[in-house]
């Protein structure tokens, strides 16, 4: 009898900041390099005599948990990898469900009728995923074998195995990062023995992202509507420090101007569903000359704090300056904003220092691929 553990990769960017990442090859989060720790845990007694993955960073990522034990020759396969959503990759998914809302919901909800021009059908996916991991299972005979792939990859594969319909979603669940599916291969079928085991996570809790909805944005040009602007960072001002002392709205409003003008993507207003939540404002010529990108506002209107939006906002920073090729981001955080700083520090910046001035600001970074060097 052959053994094959079946696990999804870690939390990674997309899953953190809700951005479609089918073949996107982003890099994983802090809290992802947590989860590969305990499933190293996991598997620190329990001798694996192969593993495999998916070629992409976070599946590959993911696989050392298993190989540092033994120090097994990681094998790579391509049809393990994600499903090609095409002309969604990097699309975040409040803005794919609100401009394409009948085709998401087949993608998430009626996988079997869903097709997008360049895009993979899940009926794809299956015959890639059953294929590879049959043969697999064939040329690793009565041995323990681990398996990193993707969650859609790995319900495809499932539905093939088991017959289990994909919108069946109570018994066939999109895996929890590094979940572990443990099959049973006869030499002619697959067993399900178990699935979506992720009980080596207890220690971190439950996942951290907005269970609240996908949070979409639209440009903003600030001179159609200055008042809000102005608003939007002199309650953002008055949350931070506690008093509007040195706050200027007309020279925040000119800068914003100029943000948008240079960079329509630069200035974003935040919406879920058609509420309008926050703001995003960012100085792409700031920083370009080292090589880091400026956030001048992130900024959510007080219901909407502490709720998990913040971070897809900040997630929206980080793939633009991506997408610009700067290595880092860097902010302001009021020193006596403990609140935020804390926020901040738990997202990976870390403080560079005092930036002067009367309300003694704090300079902090974030790097912007350092998880991913030594892949």
């Amino acid at each position: 009898m052959t053994e094959i553990y079946l696990i999804r990769h870690t939390q990674a960017e997309g899953n953190r900041y809700r951005i479609m990442q089918g073949h996107w090859d982003g890099g994983v989060t802090a809290t992802g390099l947590k989860q590969i720790e305990l499933l190293a845990e996991r598997f620190r007694d329990l001798p694996v005599d192969a593993v495999y993955s998916s070629d992409l960073y976070r599946a590959r990522l993911t696989a050392t948990a298993i190989t540092r034990w033994g120090g097994q020759e990681l094998q790579i396969d391509t049809r393990l990898r994600e499903i090609n959503v095409g002309p969604w990759e990097t699309r975040f998914f409040g803005n794919v469900f609100h401009d394409e809302p009948e085709r998401a919901y087949r993608f998430i909800r009626d996988p079997e009728s869903f097709s997008l021009e360049g895009a993979e059908t899940y009926a794809q996916v299956r015959t890639r995923a059953c294929e590879a991991l049959e043969a697999i299972a064939r040329t690793n005979p009565g041995r323990r074998v681990a398996v990193v792939s993707h969650g859609v990859t790995i319900r495809c594969a499932l539905s093939g195995i088991t017959g289990i319909d994909l919108r069946d979603v109570e018994r066939l669940p999109i895996c929890k990062n590094t979940a572990v599916t443990h099959l049973l291969w006869d030499g002619e079928r697959f067993h399900l023995d178990y699935y979506n085991d992720a009980s080596h996570l207890a220690p971190l809790g439950e996942a951290p992202w907005s269970r609240n909805g996908d949070v979409r944005h639209e440009r903003f040009d600030p001179a159609s509507d200055p008042d809000f602007y102005k608003d939007c960072y002199a309650d953002a001002w008055l949350a931070a420090h506690g008093d509007l002392e040195g706050f200027s709205a007309p020279g925040y409003y000119h800068a914003a101007r100029e943000h948008y003008r240079r960079d329509p993507d630069s200035v974003l207003r935040m919406l879920v569903e058609d509420r309008c939540i926050g703001l995003l404002d960012m100085d792409t010529a700031r920083g370009a000359h080292a090589g880091y990108g400026w956030i001048s506002l992130v900024y959510l209107k007080p219901e909407y704090r502490r709720q998990g939006y913040g971070i897809q906002l900040l997630g929206r920073a980080y793939l633009h300056y991506q997408t610009l090729g700067r290595k880092s981001v860097r902010l302001n955080v009021a020193e006596e904003n403990r609140a935020a700083r804390a926020f901040y520090e738990k997202e990976g910046f870390s403080l560079l220092g005092g930036d002067g001035g009367a309300k003694g600001l704090l300079l902090m970074e974030k790097k912007l691929e350092g998880v991913r060097h030594g892949a």
